[in-house]
């Protein structure tokens, strides 16, 4: 009996921290997490357990953080809802005041409260407002009951008011997806930049498009050009400076100017099929130190209006812009001076943000520390400019910005949010019928324990991050919201734990922000979904995300009619984890995992590439068998062969769909075989490395293109007779 009590208490301390000590796997078998694991991640989250007086003492701890008896930095509640405060923290007779956003005063006295809660009167206003309790001060979260929604988008843009009677229905919209890096443009350096967004933006407004959801823009090592992944960032707060447009803001004679020494390299880069990140992303930061080099010489010693646009952003971005740009330039010096590139390793007293030491590096290297200040500002610039152009070209949304489920643990977010972030541990996915071994992505992200303590400003500072230039967000892997599969560094990923994350508190903060943006918000719920998971999302305004190649029919054989999807999802004919409409069809994905050695041994013996290819033959029956039935394709016709794909039919097919926004990826706009990553590779496939084959304004110039647009358009425009009978 005595050998069980230190587990048993290891278990109950790891389940109020909010793990889950026992779990359902893929088949539907009950597995518990080793008691190793749970020490590791109890360790690594501030709880040290490694012995009972351990225990005792974080379970203390943690106790006095969760039992209501101190009342939170932030709690949130809704507009017109009756806010419960812990009793235990609240006197009778206590007077308290809210201060509201708009400045207006609420007062009050609580009288005695009645069991475990003391009610506050349901408050009107949405905003972050401050309860004050004799002398203490808290936030009250108020939000809106769902989130800004896409009906919301288009009667903005109908006659510019939220008013749900001031306008008619939203019509079915459309936009497309594209992969900003693999944009092309004359003169981009080989990387595509902010200004091949804004020519995007704006001629796909003009052929009908609402909206254009963009890869991650989130900022990445500057002297680590080799990590390019853009959902493994150093930071989720700041931009993707190889993005920028060195000529945007500074003219075309600046830029010849600072790109003079570059020669036949610039352009060398731009023909490349594949980016060629670790040589083109060093060139382009050449180019724009020069121009940083101008920028001080000929505009700031003269205080002129870029000087002054300069020093604002700088002084509204605050403190969180600086330690950014600290760490890029810390960095490079460790990395210069043969040291590593993870903050872990450096030097005791440059971990530190707020040290001395950290304190004098800025202050000798100021010129360096502004330089990324710099790099900020143009990036901000730039994708604000594209967001602009998209809304004054017609777009009910505009860009949909993509929020990465989690950070590089050796990025500049993690080093500078220490007390916030999860250290040591990496967020993936246990094994699963695709992935057996489990994953591991080398991210991390918020401690939910630290929201708590630290009034989620982490999280909201992230979330308004997100939406700051854009007219949506699109947040991956949103069953991380509930619950995140995290692994210990080092370990295998299937020796990992699930930890419980405050999801009604950050559903609620996400739509209070979405309304202060006027954004609309989409969550990637794909994979295993929790069941009840979809229907919270729907109530709170956020929209899912249906996948042609998911969206099978109930009786598992074929695929939905399109009138069967979901009405409160996003359609899209695939993503950039899944093969084209033309890859998918000519079996490419097979073929790649084969060749990387992604394909398992079969129990039968065959070769399973060509199992792999049959099935998907049958697939192929069955897809075209519902296009057909779908009346995009026309009956009692054979299936095309392999490698002629029916893009038209399966864009014609989604279009048709009655979900308020269906997003098209610009790969199968063009009838690329190729997608932009495979999951499970790094070196093997190109990942997050393809080029467009033309500029985007040629592009728009190729009547194929252009006629399939066309084409989706009047589809999306049919539908609204279908669907909704306008």
């Amino acid at each position: 009996m005595t050998t069980r009590r230190p587990n048993d208490r290891l278990a109950a301390l790891a389940t109020r921290a909010g793990f889950e000590v026992e779990w359902q796997d893929a088949h539907h078998n009950r597995q518990h997490v080793p008691e190793s694991t749970l020490a590791t991640l109890l360790e690594r989250m501030g709880l040290p357990c490694a012995n009972a007086t351990e225990i005792r003492h974080s379970a203390t701890a943690l106790e006095a953080e969760l039992s209501g008896r101190r009342l939170p930095p932030l709690m949130t509640a809704v507009i017109g809802r009756g806010i419960a405060l812990p009793a235990a923290a609240v006197r009778s007779g206590s007077h308290y005041r809210i201060e509201l956003e708009s400045g207006a005063i609420i007062d009050g006295r609580f009288t005695a409260p009645k069991g475990e809660e003391a009610l506050l009167a349901p408050i009107d206003e949405a905003g972050y407002h401050t309860l004050v309790i004799n002398e203490h001060r808290m936030t009250l979260a108020i939000a809106p009951p769902r989130c800004y929604t896409v009906a919301d988008a288009w009667r903005t843009l109908h006659d510019g008011t939220d008013d749900r009677e001031a306008a008619p229905p939203a019509p079915p919209l459309w936009g497309i997806a594209a992969q900003l890096y693999g944009l092309r443009r004359t003169g981009d350096g080989g990387i595509g930049d902010y200004t091949a967004l804004a020519q995007l933006a704006r001629h796909s407004a003009q052929r009908g498009a609402h909206a254009l959801a963009v890869s991650p823009t989130h900022a990445m090592f500057s002297a680590q050009p080799e990590r390019f992944s853009p959902y493994a960032p150093s930071s989720r707060l700041w931009l993707n400076v190889t993005h920028i447009d060195p000529a945007a803001v500074f003219g075309a004679q600046a830029f010849a100017s600072a790109s003079a020494q570059s020669g036949n390299v610039w352009s060398k880069y731009e023909d490349l099929p594949l980016i060629d990140w670790p040589n083109a992303t060093p060139l382009k930061l050449a180019v724009l130190r020069n121009l940083y080099e101008q920028f001080n010489a000929n505009e700031r010693p003269r205080h002129s209006p870029h000087a002054l646009e300069f020093h604002g952003f700088c002084e509204r971005a605050g403190r969180a812009l600086e330690d950014h740009a600290r760490f890029e330039a810390l960095q490079a010096a460790q990395l210069a001076q043969g040291g590593d590139g993870h903050w872990r390793n450096w030097p005791d007293a440059l971990r530190d943000p707020r040290s001395p030491e950290v304190e004098a590096f800025a202050a000798a290297h100021r010129h360096e520390v502004d330089f990324h200040l710099f790099l900020q500002w143009l990036a901000a610039r730039g994708l604000l400019h594209a967001q602009h152009t998209a809304r004054e070209a017609g777009m009910a949304i505009g860009l949909i910005a993509d929020l990465a489920v989690g950070c590089d643990s050796a990025g500049s977010h993690a080093w500078s949010y220490p007390d916030d972030m999860l250290q040591g541990v990496s967020v993936g996915a246990p094994p699963d019928l695709f992935n057996q071994a489990g994953q591991s992505w080398g991210l991390t992200t918020f401690s939910p324990r630290a929201m708590r303590t630290q009034g989620f400003a982490a999280f909201i500072d992230m979330l308004r991050a997100a939406f700051a230039h854009a007219g949506g967000i699109r947040i991956d892997h949103i069953l991380g919201l509930r619950r995140l599969w995290l692994v210990p560094e080092g370990e295998s990923a299937r020796n990992g734990a699930y930890l419980r994350y405050p999801l009604e508190d950050l559903l609620r903060l996400i739509a209070l922000e979405s309304w202060r943006h006027r954004a609309i918000v989409i969550g990637e719920d794909l994979g295993t979904v929790p069941p009840g998971f979809r229907e919270r999302l729907d109530e709170h305004g956020i929209e899912g995300i249906r996948v042609l190649w998911f969206e099978g029919a109930a009786d598992g054989h074929g695929f939905k009619a399109p009138a069967d999807w979901d009405r409160y999802a996003v359609g899209t004919t695939t993503t950039h984890d899944l093969p084209t409409v033309a890859g998918w069809w000519l079996g490419s994905d097979i073929m790649w995992r084969n060749r990387i050695g992604q394909t398992l041994a079969r129990a039968d013996g065959r070769d399973p590439e060509k199992a792999a290819l049959d099935e998907r033959a049958r697939e192929r029956a069955d897809l075209w068998r519902a296009f057909q039935q779908a009346g995009v394709a026309a009956a009692g016709v054979a299936p095309p062969a392999a490698d002629d794909p029916p893009v038209d039919e399966a864009l014609a097919f989604v279009a048709a769909t009655p979900g308020p926004l269906v997003t098209f990826p610009l790969e199968d706009l063009l009838a690329l075989s190729e997608q932009p990553n495979l999951p499970g590779s790094i070196d093997e496939h190109p990942n997050w490395r393809r080029r467009m084959t033309l500029p985007v304004d040629a592009m728009f110039d190729d009547p194929t293109f252009t006629d399939r647009l066309l084409a989706v358009d009047r589809a999306r425009r049919a539908s609204i007779q279908r669907f909704f009978g306008a």
